[in-house]
C-alpha cells in the first residue's frame, strides 16, 4: 500500500501479488526527490534492465492511472518516456511498473554545467511543444485545470504548507480568487506539454537528453505552463538569473503574467 501523501518517509516495497515472482530478483530503492501522491520504486537486478514501481492510492485525485494512459499515448507517438509494462490494482490501490529512462535528472546531474543544464531542458521542451496536440485526448487548458483546481480546494487536497513563500498563510480557497483574478486574457497558446516540466522530471545521459519521467499531467495546455514551472526549477536548482538563461534558450518571448499565473495553478496540484 503506498504511503499517505502527507508521509516523507521512504516505504519498502511490497508489490502486488501477481508481480511477486516477476520481481524476486529485483532490490528495490525507493525515490525520495519529487512531491507526487504516488510512492516510486527503482528496481535493479545484476544483467536485467532497470525497472521502476508507482503506487497510489485510488480515490478521485488521484493521478497514477492517467499516467499510465498518458505514457502509452506518448510513446506511440515517439515521445521519449518510460514504457507501461504493467498495470495492476490491489488494496485499494493502483500499481504501474514500467521502464526506466537511461541517464539521471537535470536536477542530479554534476556532470552538467548550468549552462548544458538550460540547454538541454530547452530543446527538450522545444521539441515537445513542436509535436502536434491535434489528437491528444488530455484536456488540460485553463478552464479544466481551474475547475480541477477549485475541486481540489474544495476537498481539502491542497498542501497549503507547501505553497511558496509568496503565498504562504494564505488557504487553497482564497487563492482560487487569486486564481481566478489573475486568468490570463486572449486566447491560449495551445501546445503539447509536460505539465509538471522541473528538473527532476527531465532525463539527461552523456549530455543529451534521453527522456520524460513523472507524465501524469501531460497534455494539451499554453506552453507557459511548462515554460513557468521550469523557469521556476532552474532557478531552484541553479540559482537566480539561470532562470533567464533557461528562457533565452528556448528562443521565445514568453509573457510574464502568464508564468505566474501557471506558477500560482501549481500551488493546487
Amino acid at each position: 500500500m503506498p504511503a499517505d501523501a502527507d508521509n516523507d518517509e521512504p516505504r519498502p516495497l511490497t508489490p502486488p501479488a501477481a508481480w511477486r515472482a516477476r520481481l524476486a530478483e529485483y532490490g528495490a530503492a525507493a525515490e525520495t526527490i519529487g512531491r507526487s501522491a504516488a510512492n516510486v520504486w527503482r528496481l535493479e537486478a545484476a544483467g536485467r534492465p532497470a525497472r521502476f514501481v508507482k503506487a497510489e492510492a485510488s480515490g478521485p485525485f488521484a493521478e497514477l492511472t492517467g499516467e499510465a494512459e498518458r505514457l502509452r499515448w506518448l510513446s506511440l507517438r515517439g515521445v521519449a518516456c518510460p514504457r507501461v509494462i504493467d498495470e495492476v490494482e490491489e488494496a485499494g490501490a493502483v500499481w504501474v511498473l514500467m521502464s526506466a529512462v537511461p541517464g539521471r535528472d537535470l536536477a542530479s546531474s554534476p556532470d552538467l554545467s548550468p549552462q548544458a543544464v538550460v540547454e538541454i531542458a530547452a530543446s527538450a521542451l522545444r521539441d515537445l511543444h513542436g509535436r502536434s496536440a491535434e489528437d491528444c485526448p488530455f484536456d488540460h487548458r485553463i478552464e479544466a485545470r481551474m475547475a480541477l483546481a477549485k475541486a481540489r480546494a474544495e476537498a481539502g487536497e491542497v498542501d497549503e504548507s507547501d505553497f511558496d513563500d509568496e503565498w504562504m498563510g494564505r488557504t487553497a480557497l482564497d487563492l482560487c480568487g487569486e486564481l481566478g483574478a489573475r486568468r490570463p486574457a486572449g486566447p491560449e497558446d495551445l501546445v503539447l506539454t509536460h505539465g509538471d516540466a522541473c528538473l527532476p522530471n527531465l532525463i539527461a545521459q552523456a549530455g543529451r537528453f534521453s527522456g520524460f519521467v513523472d507524465c501524469g499531467r501531460a497534455g494539451v495546455a499554453d506552453r507557459c505552463q511548462d515554460l513557468a514551472l521550469a523557469a521556476r526549477s532552474v532557478a531552484f536548482n541553479l540559482g537566480a538569473g539561470w532562470d533567464e538563461a533557461f528562457l533565452a534558450a528556448y528562443g521565445l518571448p514568453v509573457d510574464r503574467e502568464k508564468l505566474a499565473f501557471y506558477r500560482l495553478l501549481d500551488e493546487f496540484f
